[in-house]
């Protein structure tokens, strides 16, 4: 048995599948994954995130530490504003993909991944050795996304005579912002290509915001249709489409990475830049099967015209996608790929179109 968030029960009493995760006992579906994915596309779903590691940073240097310790640049938030970006190696590979939000200037959280953890936690404790911060892990926190295209008001009729002045700061957010009032922290952030908001609250009191959530008419959606929306979306998913061993570079994310100001010394800012003068060689692609198949990740991506050497990629995230009724998927292709490749599948060459990421965004496809 692995570790159990504070929803656990709620789980169990809607017959979800539970899988492990990361060392988590988490649902992997309620039913069925494909009318969860169009639950969350159509109008509104729940997922349990609760297992994703959540960070305070405290303390007058907190700001100069994360200069230093993540790619972007957090001088480009506003107050209570939210940052997408990476947290690099000296070599440029990707320890972690995070979100970082700017509450005051001396208090800062950032939302790592569940399955990393254990060197999130080592690698940020280090670096934080040289600043005089405080680092507190919050387990104590449970986390619920809420996406779909009815996601907010689903989430401002439960607010409604709760937390009425949360409800009021939830209104005026605009994408990528957070609010707080209270116990209750919410982020208009999330992870399917579709509005909505991610709500940070103490464990004891998620099964009751859950229950609530219910009775706004939110369905509760597993972790497998959370992999197929963000694969929609186009969005990485650490261990799979990046890791260390990849740069921001090779993997989509350049747009993560903050040049200026160029004395800013961020970890693996040398290694990027000796990478980009050099020229990347590996680029981060969509794919879109012509035929009939399943794309999955590992297969063979044949590219013509290359070279023998250097002539073939590999598909990082591949699956059915529901909303389109197509296979899909992400690719790590030479940068001289052009407009079409052929993907092995079982010793068979398939034809697939090269497309820019996402493929679906707030419902409507993008290809």
């Amino acid at each position: 048995m692995g570790r159990q968030t504070p929803l656990y029960q709620e789980h169990l009493a809607l017959h979800a599948k539970i899988v492990d995760f990361a060392g988590w006992d988490m649902p992997i579906h309620y039913g069925s994954q494909v009318e969860e994915h169009h639950q969350v596309r159509r109008d509104a779903g729940m997922f349990d995130v609760s297992h994703m590691t959540i960070v305070d940073l405290h303390g007058a240097q907190v700001r100069a530490f994360l200069q230093y310790l993540i790619a972007n640049n957090v001088d480009k938030l506003k107050q209570n504003q939210a940052l997408y970006t990476c947290m690099l190696n000296a070599q440029g590979g990707v320890i972690d993909d995070l979100i970082v939000y700017f509450m005051d200037e001396q208090w800062f959280r950032i939302v790592v991944n569940a399955a990393t953890r254990e060197k999130d936690m080592a690698w940020i404790n280090t670096q934080a050795a040289a600043y005089n911060i405080t680092v507190t892990e919050r387990p104590e926190l449970a986390m619920i996304a809420v996406q779909g295209p009815n996601a907010r008001e689903r989430v401002y009729g439960v607010l409604a005579g709760v937390n009425d002045a949360l409800r009021e700061q939830a209104a005026q957010l605009k994408p990528f912002y957070a609010a707080h009032a209270g116990d209750i922290f919410i982020g208009r952030t999330g992870y399917t290509g579709e509005d909505g908001f991610e709500i940070l609250l103490p464990g004891k009191d998620a099964a009751a915001m859950w229950r609530a959530l219910l009775g706004q008419g939110v369905k509760p959606i597993g972790l497998g249709a959370r992999d197929t929306l963000r694969l929609e979306a186009g969005m990485n998913l650490y261990g799979t489409d990046m890791d260390e061993t990849i740069s921001p570079l090779e993997c989509g994310l350049e747009w993560t990475v903050a040049w200026e100001p160029a004395a800013r010394n961020f970890i693996g800012r040398d290694a990027l830049e000796k990478q980009k003068a050099q020229g990347v060689t590996r680029k981060l692609v969509g794919l879109v099967l012509e035929d009939k198949g399943v794309l999955r990740n590992h297969q063979k991506v044949i590219v013509e015209g290359v070279g023998a050497d250097a002539g073939s990629g590999e598909i990082t995230s591949g699956s059915f996608a529901p909303t389109l009724g197509l296979a899909i998927a992400l690719a790590r292709v030479p940068t001289a790929t052009g407009a079409r490749v052929a993907v092995d599948i079982r010793g068979t060459l398939h034809p697939a179109r090269v497309v820019k990421p996402p493929f679906v965004r707030n419902g409507k496809s993008l290809i």
